[in-house]
Formats: C-alpha cells, structure tokens, sequence
C-alpha cells in the first residue's frame, strides 16, 4: 500500500475543513491534520513536517499570506518547499497570478469549487515575476557602510532613501510616498525599530515592511510577522535574496495588468524621452529575464511579438516564429479551439480569455501549456491581443493521474461506485430511454469470498478481486461499463441491451468464475458468484429503484442456493418484506463492522457452593442511542449470511471485557449455527484469547440442540478442538429437540442447559417437571453439568436446588446487566439470605 500523505487544513470553519475531507477522502492518499487557525498551524510545522498545505485567507492574526512566507522562510520542521494551496472565499485573477507567487503558493482555488480540488492539487509549480519599474524605498540603517552595500543590491529594482534615525525614517514617511519601508532590525542596531513599524502602521495599515534580522528563532519571526511586518530577512543574507523578498513584498499587480498600464504610461510620457526610455527599459528586461512567454499578435492573429522564453519552452526560434499564427505551433486537435479563442477577442466582444493548449515541441513533445490572452487597445482605437503562456505540463499530467484515481479502484483498476453512480444517473435520464431503447443493470456478489479473506489472508483475497475483474473484462464487451461498488459486491451497466441478452451475459460471467481456478501455496481452489439482474427502460429509470431492484434480485439468487442469476420480478415472494429486510440487514452490519455494540452479563447461580459461578454473555445493538435485542435483528443476518460477523464481534469484545474486568471469573457466549462450523472461527478465538491474554479456561462457548445435531460428527470434532484449546462448551436448550440422551454422550460437552420452557412450568406441569429431573440425572451420569434457564421466582430456585441441578439462570437471580454494573450486583446477591 501506497504510503500516505501528510495533508494540514488550516481553517477557522470547522465546516470547510470537513468539506475539504470528504472531497478527498475519496482519493485514499491522505492523512489529514487539522488546525483552527495560523498559530496553532504553526506550533504543529515548528515540531513535524507535512507533505502538503491547504489554507484559507482569514485564519488569524496571520493571514494566509504571511502563513505562506513563514513555511518559505525554513525556519520550521517542514521542508521550505512544502506545496500549499490557498482557499479564498472568492476568486480573483491577481490573487491566483501575482501575489501567490509572491508569497510562494503553488495554488489558488475558490472555496465554493471544492469540486475542482482534486485536479488543482497536481499543480505544485510556481513562478515568481519579475520588477516592471524602480519603486520607492525607504531604508532605515545607523550603519552607513551598510546602508551603501544596500543600495547598491536594489539599486536595480528601487530608487532608495536613506535615514539613519527612527525619528528621520518617520519624517520622511510622513512626507513621501514608498512602496516598502526596510528596515535593520539586527540586535547591533542601537536605534529600536519596533515604535517606528507600529507609528507607520498606524498611519497606513497596508504599508510594505520588510525587516533584516538575525535571531533564529521561529518565535521572534511569527511575532514580527504579527506586530504586522509583511516580511523578513535573516542576517547574513545572499544579495539577490534581498532584492526578490523586498520584490515580493512590494509587487501585487499580475504582468498582463502592467502591460496594459504600460500601454497608457507610453502615451502620457510621449514628451519626456528620457522617462519613456528608462520604463521602456526596464519593461524589455522583464521579457528578456521572464520564464512566462509573453507574445503579441496582430489583427490577423499572427505573431508579431514574442519574448526569449518562447525559445526554452518550445525550441522554435523567436525569427522563424514571428508572423505565424499560434495555431501553427498546436497540435491538430487543439487548433479549433485556440483559433476560436483569438476570433472572440479579436471580433467577439471578449476581453479577456484563457484556454488549456497542447503544443508541439520542435522534438516532437506534446506540452501542456495554459494560454491568456487580453485584448489592447491604444489611444488610436487600434487593437491588438497580448499573451502569456505557462508550461503547465506537470500540473496536467498529476491532473489526469488525480482524475484517474478519483474515478477508478486501485486494487482492479475498474471504475468505483462513485463513477458508477454517476453513470446510472447519466444512462437514466428520459434521453438515453426513450422508447424501445432498453438497458440492464446486474449485480453481482462473490460467493463466501470473506473466508478467502480471512482463512488465506487479505493479500490473497486482493488477488482473487483483481483475477476476477480480469474474467469481467474478458467476458464484457469494452462499451458495456464495469464497476467494483465495495468489497467484492460489482455492477455492470449493459448499454442497449435487452433483458434476454443481459441474461446471457450474467450466466456467462457466473461460468467464467466458476470454472476458473484460483492458485494459493500451491493449492488450487474455485468460487462463485451470485447475480441479481434487472431492467432500465423509459418505464423503470430511476436510479435509485433500479439499484434496490438489483439489490434485491441479487439476494433472491443467494437465498435460491448461490452460483446462480436472479432477474427481478414484482412476483419476486415476500420482496416487500425481503427488501425490507436487507435495507435492516445492512444497517446491522454496518453497527457490527464499527463495534457499535453492547454487551450485557446475567449471572449463573452455583447451587451447590452458593455464589455466582460464571457469566452469560448477551448481544444488544447500538442504532440511533436505542438498544436492539438479538430476535429483533438475528433474522435480517441470517437472511444476508453474515451471522459470523456477529458472533466474531461478540467474540472480540467478550474476551476484552474479561480480560479488562477481574469479576468476570468466566464467561459463556452463544454461537450461531452458521459460523460455528466456519473454518476462520478457531483462528479468530485463539488470536483474540492470545491479544488480550485471557485463559481459555474462562471461557465457554454455546450452541443449541438444534443447531449441534445437524451435522453431528463436525460438531464434536468443532468441540473437541475447543476443548483442545482450553476452552469449555456447553449445549443450550436442551430437550426441545427431543434427542436421544445417546446424542448427549457423543458430544464431549461440560454443561447442559435445560430448556426454560420445561422450567418456567414445572411447578404445575408434572410431564415438565420430569423431565427436568430426567435432563439433570443423565447429565449426572454422563459427568456434564446441568443449567436450568428460566429461574423466575423463589419457588422455581428452591426446587431446583432440592432436585439437584447444578446451576440456575434468571430473572430471580438476577437481570441481565452492563460490565460496569457487575461489581455492584455482587455485592446484592452475596448480602441476600436467600441465596446464602
């Protein structure tokens, strides 16, 4: 299994952060780390690194942004390059293109498109632009020498100020304007920074400021960053550096806005030569150092402009490109759409466009690129288009791989349940049902696949799923749909298909599997599969009904005998009740599968020594904060064969609450029919005794009359084996069978339970009361114990206790009650005359 990732959701919504989980969770990739807000985010990074980031704007004192800057500062336990991606309540073109790059994030995604989460999470790159002009900026610096090695490593990208004083810096604010204020926060610095950021804040709250520290403490950096600092720099510094995070901090405008700005400043500056030619210059350097490719086309939608990048990304020389049109760079099936594109800007009435590309490297590549175009107009009315063009060939290939896991199941590579759901939505609509077009929806179950699982192990059992996808897929034409829903449950979706040919096609599934020979340890074994089967018509097309339809059609085939396929009928018998049934069966199995249980113990009185000998252990349901008792939903598990999973569960929990509660001295737990001559039953008690290290001799299991004479030589030789283990048994109700006593001397049995039928009326019965008398002596003389159930009132006990039987279980005694209570009635019975 695929290690999984490390995933932080930083939110102040605990409702966004639970939207964002199940939009994953899908996925199975991720483990998910929660925090309310960006210092606790922090504290959690200062002390572990995570894999990846999603964070929203507003999550504290330390917005989105500065949070972004601590993770790339390398000051905390992740790894400075940690992917994040921001979750803005709304959407806007300069946050996704200017400041996330800014502030280091790879992506930007509008909280109301979660659904576009997945795809945007392969997009881990991230490009920084550029200065496209000198800005102001003021230094505070006592050091001359330094203030002189400062200015010149900006003196490229800003026109800087210099003051050596507070008080100096403050003057000089407060009467021009800077587009960052820097300043030398290091602890030589005589002349503290701390009143002047709080005086310039106060005077403009957005204001830039970056600071020059040289404390290595994460603490001081989050509290700078909360006083309101926009950024930092720790101290020795490399030079370029300096100048990206004073960039960074001082740019938000995206390129396309300042290249229309650009446009305009041309037109104002057109009589100061000397000004135009510094923007001028300073604008071509940005093309010439930029990664994004930025070109210009005329109105025929050739190129007429196009920077050096166009060269690295594509191979193509910037001369033998220019008067081409783009199309002639795409591959044929994206050229429509491009073309399409340039005609809307250029003669639609659209500003602005983006589309996804493929490009045609001059080796002959395909490249993902995503292309933005806006239309420009100068003071003549003339327009022309401007571009951008980013390789987002990584991003695309992580998106298709993204979108190929979220639709399809790891383990067989079929598509999943929520693809399927999709599809039957899809294939129901009116349009696709119209008139004598017809489909089929069948179903299909593996016969006892969970005691491949759980006798061979889930390694095996993944290899019997992936055999029997690839016998799907043998047996299924490709335009047919085929789907693993869950567990070893599929669906297949047979387009244009009418119910005779569907059924055929099931029956030759239910052939493939069934002839197919399955290798384990050098065995070979084979299964079966079960196929409920039904119709999609205009008639019949709601999806959920025809998937109960299926459901139900499915169970019919098991409960006629298995390996065989069931086509749903109104005339299916009882399908009311069945369905009814399953839908309950379902729910039980699911509380089973999350231990949402309770166990109760009754006491069983020792007549003889006078105390409370052993404990029988019995099942209540948790659904809904309502207990459910065993006759209530025993019969929905019997109809899904999965009274197993019942017992396995009591199994589980009994052996733990002995080995948690000393008062439990002993403890019986009844046993279905069905699971007690499961092979997977022994394995699951001795590793259960062996987990929670509890003696075998504190244990007893039950099984009724009627369920051990069935099959009577495999339920010794089940009895015998627990013997083996430690373990005592006991047979339940006995005498409502009316066996033989020759059946009770071949099972190698410690206890007999008298049916409490016989009990409960022996006082006014004398045909009952013999036969109390009759189960006890033969369970004398066969060395067993004898249990009467049914121990209502006084008299009932006291003549029990003069017939002899050996132990009592009732109401008088004592009611079924929780572990917790146990010590507490104890205590009662020993302080009761009676009893002693």
């Amino acid at each position: 299994m695929a290690k999984q990732l490390q995933l932080l959701i930083l939110n102040a919504s605990v409702a966004e952060r639970e939207t964002i989980k199940l939009t994953l969770n899908k996925l199975n990739v991720f483990t998910f780390i929660e925090a309310n807000d960006s210092q606790e985010a922090l504290k959690i990074l200062k002390s572990q690194p995570v894999d990846i980031i999603i964070t929203g704007l507003e999550v504290g004192k330390i917005d989105g942004w500065r949070f972004s800057r601590m993770i790339r500062s390398g000051l905390l336990k992740t790894p400075k390059n940690t992917p994040i991606l921001l979750t803005p309540p709304i959407y806007c073109e300069r946050i996704a293109e200017t400041t996330a790059r800014s502030y280091g994030i790879d992506a930007v995604l509008p909280f109301e498109r979660q659904d576009m989460l997945p795809q945007v999470l392969a997009n881990v790159l991230s490009t920084h632009l550029e200065k496209s002009s000198r800005l102001n900026l003021l230094l505070l610096e006592t050091n001359n020498s330094k203030a002189n090695n400062i200015n010149e490593q900006l003196k490229l990208s800003f026109a800087v100020t210099h003051t050596t004083s507070t008080k100096a810096a403050l003057a000089t604010y407060l009467q021009q304007k800077f587009a960052i204020v820097l300043i030398d926060a290091t602890q030589s610095q005589s002349d503290p920074a701390g009143a002047l950021i709080s005086e310039i804040l106060q005077h403009n709250p957005k204001q830039a400021i970056v600071t020059i520290i040289d404390n290595n403490d994460a603490d001081y950096a989050e509290q700078l960053l909360l006083s309101g600092v926009t950024d930092f720099i720790r101290a020795p510094y490399d030079q370029s550096l300096l100048s990206k995070v004073c960039d960074h901090a001082a740019r938000r405008e995206d390129f396309m806005v300042s290249y229309a700005e650009f446009a305009q400043k041309v037109e104002q500056l057109s009589q100061s030569q000397s000004r135009y030619k510094e923007l001028f210059s300073a604008h071509q350097r940005i093309l010439l150092h930029l990664n994004t490719v930025v070109l210009e086309f005329d109105q025929q939608g050739n190129i007429r402009f196009i920077n050096p990048a166009w060269e690295n990304l594509t191979g193509y020389g910037i001369k033998s490109s220019l008067s081409k049109s783009l199309t002639d760079f795409c591959l044929p099936e994206c050229q429509p759409k491009l073309q399409d594109t340039i005609q809307s800007i250029l003669h639609g009435g659209e500003l602005q466009q983006q589309v996804e590309i493929q490009l045609s490297h001059k080796n002959g590549n395909a490249i993902w690129v995503e292309c933005r175009m806006q239309l420009i107009k100068n003071s003549r009315n003339s327009a022309t288009i401007t571009a951008t063009i980013d390789n987002i060939h990584e991003r695309k290939q992580a998106e298709l791989q993204l979108r190929h896991l979220a639709l399809h199941d790891t383990l067989t590579e079929l598509h999943n349940r929520y693809y399927f759901d999709q599809q039957l939505q899809r294939i129901c609509q009116a349009k696709y049902t119209n008139g004598d077009i017809e489909h089929a929806l069948i179903y299909i179950d593996l016969d006892h696949f969970k005691i491949i699982n759980d006798s061979k192990g889930h390694q095996q059992g993944d290899i019997v799923l992936k055999e029997v996808a690839q016998l799907f897929t043998a047996n299924i034409s490709d335009e047919h749909l085929i789907c693993r829903i869950g567990g070893d449950e599929f669906a297949v979706i047979l387009k244009n298909t009418n119910l005779l040919d569907a059924h055929l096609v099931a029956e030759s599934i239910c052939m493939a599997i069934e002839k197919h020979q399955f290798h384990s340890e050098g065995q070979e074994y084979s299964i079966s599969c079960s196929i409920g089967l039904t119709q999609i018509t205009a008639q019949n097309n709601d999806p959920n009904e025809c998937l109960k339809q299926a459901d139900i059609a499915l169970y019919v085939a098991k409960s006629l005998g298995r390996n065989l396929v069931h086509c749903y009928s109104k005339e299916d018998t009882h399908h009311n009740s069945l369905q009814a049934g399953l839908e309950w069966g379902h729910s039980i199995r699911q509380a089973l599968q999350h231990d949402a249980i309770e166990l109760h113990y009754q006491p069983i009185w020792d007549f003889k020594r006078g105390h409370v000998a052993y404990f029988e252990t019995l099942l209540r349901l948790k659904l809904d904060n309502e207990l459910i008792y065993p006759n209530q939903f025993i019969p929905a598990l019997e109809l899904l064969n999965d009274t197993y999973l019942m017992d396995q569960c009591v199994i589980r929990n009994a052996i733990k609450s002995v080995a948690d509660f000393p008062e439990l001295n002993q403890v019986a737990i009844n046993l279905s029919a069905q699971s007690f001559l499961d092979e997977r039953l022994l394995p699951h008690i001795e590793s259960s005794l062996q987990e929670y290290n509890v003696e075998p001799t504190r244990i007893i299991f039950e099984i009724t009359e009627s369920a051990s004479i069935n099959n009577l030589v495999a339920t010794r030789a089940m009895i015998e084996r627990l013997n083996g283990l430690g373990c005592h048994f006991s047979i339940d109700d006995f005498g409502t069978g009316f066996s033989t006593f020759n059946y009770l001397k071949q099972l190698p049995a410690q206890h007999v339970k008298i049916d409490g039928s016989f009990v409960r009326d022996m006082l006014n019965d004398p045909i009952d009361l013999a036969l109390v008398k009759a189960i006890n002596d033969i369970s004398r003389s066969l060395d067993k114990r004898s249990v009467a159930e049914y121990v209502e009132n006084k008299e009932i006990f006291l003549a029990l206790k003069e017939i002899g039987v050996d132990y009592g279980q009732g109401y008088f005694i004592a009611r079924p009650m929780p572990v917790e209570k146990i010590s507490s009635e104890l205590e009662r019975i020993s302080n009761n005359k009676l009893f002693s």
